[in-house]
């Protein structure tokens, strides 16, 4: 039985690249979705959360491929549009004014 052992290397410009997709990401999906953002740091989580379900459902229909920057951020983009969506479907409306 052989087990393979896999190496993980982040560096601190991955994680700068993501903080920046999760904030255009968020930025753009609770502007879009809910017509204003939920903060910085709010829409930095929105975007991250985004890329997450973005980059599961991109699996799910078999989207492959080498996604640079941009391709990444409309990923998450959509993503984070779902979960906008979602969050608005539980608080009960597109805004609590």
């Amino acid at each position: 039985m052989t087990v393979l052992a896999t190496t993980v290397t982040f560096a601190i410009n991955d994680l700068l690249t993501w903080l920046v997709v999760g904030l255009i990401a968020g930025f753009l999906a609770s502007a879009v979705i809910r017509g204003r953002g939920y903060g910085c740091i709010g829409n930095i989580i929105v975007g991250l959360i985004g890329a997450v379900i973005g980059g599961f459902l991109a699996g799910l229909l078999n989207i492959t491929g080498t996604f640079h920057f941009w391709g990444t951020v409309i990923i998450a983009f959509l993503g984070a549009c779902i979960l906008v969506a979602i969050l608005q479907a539980f608080s009960g409306g597109p805004s609590r004014r």
